[in-house]
């Protein structure tokens, strides 16, 4: 008897591609773990430098606006940083839980540190997973967010369709990615920044110009707004929303389990 989910994935045997490189599916994983072990240690300042800071901004809305009460467990993908979970504690309060799963140690590391070092221990977990394949029972968060990490994994269709699956009935999925710039003026300014200015910062701040430029890469090829709402719905999440902030350079998802 066959299920769907036995089928595999498109991206086996074909290729995808990596910032602006065409690789075998299969690498991709790999490289990006270069990438993310590469500027573990950096990431925030990295974060910094390609947003001018606007990326705490932009965390503490999108941790604002999530639909979470006390006592709710919350799944953070790509949480290795700790900050989304750092801005979703005390709104779970101690009768609450956070798992952060981050399919790089290197990033879960430094985010268990981070957190540790700000008295932040209990009812926080971190589960080194890949997105496409979460190893959690279905209906098991109310709550699960994605900051900065869709964007980086391989099959997205399938981290959706994870998602969907391991939230309860009336739970919020979330996704907060760079998005596409709206404005026709500032796209030749976003670019310029992105391409030209970022690899020479990473060069100069981390002596690592080639991840920043992937960074930079990976931004332009992820999904635009309205593709993305629609892998969404396609991924069995209902009453699936975005919003534009600072002009569409970001973009906050947002879908429910009915």
């Amino acid at each position: 008897m066959s299920h769907a989910h036995d089928k595999p994935s498109p991206y086996e045997a074909g290729t995808t591609h990596f910032g602006f490189r065409d690789v075998p599916a299969g690498d991709k994983q790999k490289l990006v773990g270069e990438v993310f072990t590469s500027v573990a240690g950096k990431y925030d300042l990295m974060n910094d430098l390609m947003s001018l800071g606007v990326h705490r901004v932009w965390k503490r809305y999108f941790t604002a606006t999530c639909q979470v009460k006390p006592g709710d467990r919350v799944l953070d993908l790509a949480g290795g940083t700790g900050d989304i979970a750092a801005l979703l504690k005390p709104r779970v309060g101690d009768a609450g839980s956070i798992v952060l799963g981050d399919i790089n140690a290197g990033m879960l590391s430094v985010g268990r540190d981070r957190l540790t070092d700000r008295g932040l221990v209990a009812g926080l977990e971190y589960v080194q997973c890949n997105a496409e394949k979460l190893p959690f029972p279905d209906a098991s968060f109310d709550l699960v967010t994605m900051a900065f990490g869709l964007r980086n994994v391989t099959d997205k269709d399938a981290a959706l369709r994870e998602i969907a699956r391991v939230l309860r009935v009336g739970g919020q999925a979330r996704v907060l990615e760079f998005s596409e710039v709206k404005a026709e003026w500032f796209k030749p300014l976003y670019d310029f920044h992105s391409f030209k200015v970022l690899p020479k910062l990473g060069s100069l701040f981390a002596g690592d110009p080639d991840s920043y430029q992937y960074l930079a890469e990976s931004i332009r090829k992820h999904p635009p707004q309205a593709q993305l709402q629609a892998m969404m719905e396609e991924a069995g999440l209902s009453r699936c929303s975005h919003l534009n902030l600072s002009g569409g350079i970001v973009a906050v998802h947002t879908g429910y389990k009915v």
